[in-house]
């Protein structure tokens, strides 16, 4: 039986801030399952590992005994999560929705044990309100207190639209906690003010308000701006096991830390067990090659991740890539840079048709492949090994 302590410590690892911890010691310490919520909208059809850093908090929840409640946001997702954005989002159609939402059940699964998991849907109650339901939900809460969302705040005084039906996203998002009475609910860091007007309503209704539990954003390939498809700078759960493993090798030393925190099932004492190592000594790669073939494995299967490994050492000629390289950040247009372009900026080459001529020498390799073709391009967000003939790397980032 795990000690309240014990508990604590392993739903702290990693999380922003919980509100209020007292509340959930005290939670805890009833000793019955608590109701685990976390809500996904289905906005894209795949997965990527800055979504797993909450799909990885409910796993630890799960090993712990508690009732996890994995909701599928099919309702809120024709709403449009106006969380962070600056303009009134896009709401998906209703088919949209329910091709994403398919994924999602079985990517989630990857992680979460279905035997011990109820999927959920916020269209099963929200499908049943009628407009006067709507009404006197959208009463229980004011105009005024929409407005101190930094989001809101900024587009109301920099004169941008806000539409009204966006207004109702944190109140659905709110009721989803009274209709499946959560005791704790997730989400990222972005999300704290809808996770807490779950709270506010569930007082309103009767229920011992949830626990907040907010989880950092992961930062992306290039080690600033959050992990999104649309950045480029991603990793997806279903992407091929030498991708996965070849951009988890691209983060830098420090970011690899970040994953560990966020990714890794590994203990922590564990984990500052390799810092000591790589203080004393040992070459970061390997250490970073722990990580990789973890992911992988998790996501494929352990045989997978040996291949990749494998594969990827084979790529790069074990030992011919040093271990330490510049590393260089270019800024780039919406479509990326050119390599001609990237080598001069990055001072591989001294200038673009020396980069040319390098090229057609067959001198030139990204990530371990030959490039061959002048118009090669490089996408933005992101990060890249780059080699010209035997000696000269970088590690060049486009932010």
């Amino acid at each position: 039986m795990v000690s309240t302590e014990e508990a604590l410590a392993s739903i702290k690892r990693g999380a922003d801030e919980i509100l209020l911890e007292s509340e959930l010691v005290k939670k805890l310490e009833e000793g019955r399952p608590l109701r685990i919520k976390a809500g996904f909208d289905p906005t894209a059809p795949d997965l990527h590992l800055g979504h797993t850093v909450l799909i990885n908090k409910l796993r630890q929840f799960q090993e712990l005994g508690h009732d996890i409640m994995f909701l599928i946001g099919d309702f809120t997702g024709m709403i449009g999560d106006p969380s962070g954005k600056s303009a009134t989002r896009p709401a998906l159609t209703p088919e949209d929705v329910k091709a994403n939402a398919d994924t999602y059940k079985e990517q989630v699964f990857k992680i979460l044990d279905p035997e011990k998991t109820r999927v959920m849907f916020n269209s099963e109650w929200m499908g049943e309100f009628s407009a006067a339901d709507m009404v006197q939900l959208a009463a229980r809460h004011t105009v005024a207190r929409m407005l101190e969302r930094d989001d809101f705040s900024r587009r109301y005084k920099g004169g941008q639209a806000i539409a009204i039906h966006e207004f109702l996203y944190p109140l659905v998002q709110g009721y989803d906690s009274v209709a499946m009475e959560a005791d704790v609910e997730l989400g990222g860091t972005d999300q704290k003010f809808n996770l807490l007007v779950g709270r506010e309503l569930q007082k309103q209704y009767g229920q011992a308000p949830q626990v907040v539990l907010t989880m950092p954003i992961l930062e992306g390939l290039d080690g600033v701006q959050k992990m999104s498809k649309s950045l480029n700078n991603y990793i997806g759960i279903n992407e091929a096991p030498d991708e996965m493993f070849g951009k988890l090798m691209s983060v830098s030393d420090e970011l690899m830390w970040r994953y560990f925190e966020l990714l890794s099932f590994r203990p922590i004492d564990e984990i500052n067990h390799f810092k000591k190592e790589i203080d004393e000594g040992k070459n970061p790669r390997d250490i970073k090659f722990l990580l990789a073939s973890e992911i992988v494995a998790r996501f494929h299967s352990e045989q997978l991740a040996e291949q990749a490994q494998a594969a990827f050492i084979a790529r790069f000629q074990k030992g011919a890539i040093p271990d330490e390289m510049p590393e260089i950040t270019l800024s780039g247009d919406s479509e990326g840079l050119p390599i001609g372009t990237v080598l001069k900026d990055s001072g591989l080459t001294k200038s673009t048709s020396e980069a040319f001529r390098m090229i057609g020498q067959g001198a030139v390799k990204v990530d371990g492949e030959r490039v061959d073709e002048r118009n090669y391009l490089l996408e933005k967000g992101g990060t890249y090994v780059i080699q010209v003939g035997k000696r000269k790397f970088a590690r060049v980032t486009l932010s």
